[in-house]
């Protein structure tokens, strides 16, 4: 059984928020759908809000950082085998 939710939003950030996320090919009701399936699915906000250029490019460059560290992989069965070792 679905519910509707209301939500009071500046115009112009609904505007611009709209934009981007038809960009992306996302409708708005879309992009909250999927901000609220994270929330369930992380127990929490699924990003740290933040404003601050520093802190978003530093925690940027800790997630690649940490992406580089792992496993590449030449071919898909390569990867393949090593996702069914995981299991």
């Amino acid at each position: 059984m679905n519910t509707t939710l209301n939500v009071r939003i500046e115009k112009k950030i609904k505007a611009e928020a709209s934009k981007a996320l038809s960009g992306l090919g996302l409708d708005m009701s879309t992009a909250v759908k999927m901000f609220l399936y994270q929330v369930v699915a992380e127990q929490g906000i699924p990003f740290v809000p933040t404003k601050n250029p520093a802190a978003i490019r530093a925690r940027w460059d800790a997630q690649v950082a940490d992406t580089l560290k792992r496993p590449g992989y030449k071919t898909a069965g390569e990867l393949h085998r090593a996702l069914t070792k995981a299991r």
